[in-house]
């Protein structure tokens, strides 16, 4: 049986729609049923269920966006940080293998030659940088105490989209925000990203980091280009800020990871991801508005 946690989240919803289609036996545990923060509450828990498999899609993201993180710097903390750490203790004593929820947000830019980050390269948006948000700094932190974890899978997500309407599609954000920041990044299809991770169990792949974004790069201008041409919001027009420094100035509270991912080692396994500029174009073709 796989053991689903945080599965009332953006991500985590997306996984049991994935273990459900895919009839696979699973249990999508809730905190009302076990407090799984709990270590020794997730403890008891595991002696008494045959768990083959952990995937930890529980974290804290803050809402509407990262900057509600700066306010609840424990909590984030807490879920980003702490609880990746009691889970590794868990799964390493019963030898259970597992899969963490990461995050490429613990990178700024590109590497001097125009390359994206790979998974060998250090985070260089972090606490140890100064230079990051809470949340990017946890997150960065989280994947430091995962370091050299037996029997993990590390999945970094970067800006998670899809077909429908939510208020966590980069899609939606997209067309709700009043003014946007241009800027280059590597973002990844919400489904596609839980099964290419599920694969990597699946297929027994090497555990370790694995970036799972749409292969290439996208720009925000360039994606509200494809928006305006797939006619989802009609008359609808863009508005950009002037730079960084004036998004910062007037509509975030903390700094923003902009980056791009290398992803030639997940390609390298065989496991097929969609390019970045097909799978935008294919969820604004099907779009679902909120209904």
């Amino acid at each position: 049986m796989i053991l689903l946690l945080g599965a009332t989240g953006y991500v985590g919803q997306a996984f049991q729609q994935y273990l459900q289609q895919s009839d696979l036996a699973h249990t999508a545990l809730s905190r009302s049923q076990v407090d799984y923060t709990n270590p020794q509450q997730l403890r008891d828990y595991l002696k008494s269920e045959n768990v083959t498999f952990l995937i930890n899609a529980a974290g804290y993201t803050g809402k509407p966006n990262v900057d509600a993180c700066e306010i609840h710097k424990t909590e984030c903390l807490e879920g980003n940080a702490t609880f990746p750490g009691h889970l590794r203790e868990i799964c390493e004593e019963r030898k259970l293998p597992w899969g963490h929820v990461s995050s490429g947000c613990i990178y700024t830019g590109k590497n001097p030659d125009g390359s994206g980050f790979s998974e060998t390269d250090p985070p260089n948006f972090s606490f140890r940088q100064n230079n990051c948000s809470w949340y990017s700094g946890t997150k960065a932190l989280g994947e430091e105490i995962l370091e050299g974890a037996e029997n993990c899978y590390i999945w970094r997500l970067r800006i998670p989209f899809d077909n429908r309407d939510n208020p966590r599609n980069y899609l939606t954000k997209l067309l709700r925000y009043e003014r946007l920041l241009d800027a280059e990044n590597s973002v990844s299809q919400l489904h596609e990203f839980v099964s290419v991770s599920y694969q990597t169990w699946a297929r027994k792949l090497e555990p370790g980091i694995y970036n799972i974004t749409n292969p290439g790069s996208i720009t925000t201008t360039k994606v509200t280009q494809w928006i305006a041409e797939s006619g989802i919001a009609p008359g609808q027009t863009f508005q950009f800020f002037e730079n960084e420094e004036a998004f910062l100035k007037i509509a975030a509270k903390t700094p923003r990871s902009n980056c791009v991912l290398d992803t030639k080692k997940i390609e390298a396994t065989g496991i097929e991801i969609t390019p970045v500029e097909q799978a935008i174009k294919q969820a604004l073709a099907s779009w679902q508005p909120e209904s």
